[in-house]
């Protein structure tokens, strides 16, 4: 076994031992119909649609943020676009195809 394939200890995982110098990556993966919990996103980011479905975007109270059926939002597949943090949320899939997007999240 050659040092490479020893398992590494928690703290040097890149995030846990150098966090200012790395980035957030998420693959957001949303079925048809499906919320995830309440989540943020403390950082800008910048993000790769893969595949696109109309989604609520809801506060922890139930109030509507954003619907992306009446805001004129509809990136083609493929689109890049820059995303900004956001509070305390969740999105519901409200449209037929899976949402996926691939988010970097610039930490500062």
């Amino acid at each position: 076994m050659s040092e490479y394939d020893k398992p590494v200890p928690g703290s040097l995982d890149a995030m846990a031992a150098a966090p200012d110098h790395h980035v957030v990556l998420l693959d957001t993966r949303l079925a048809p119909g499906k919320t995830p919990p309440i989540h943020e996103h403390a950082w800008t980011a910048v993000l790769h649609v893969l595949s696109w479905s109309d989604f609520v975007r809801i506060d922890r109270d139930g109030k509507v943020l954003l619907d992306s059926r009446t805001s004129g939002m509809h990136p083609e597949p493929g689109a890049v676009v820059w995303g900004q943090p956001l509070p305390p949320h969740a999105v519901r899939n409200v449209g037929t195809q899976e949402l996926r997007v691939i988010a970097i999240e610039q930490k500062s």
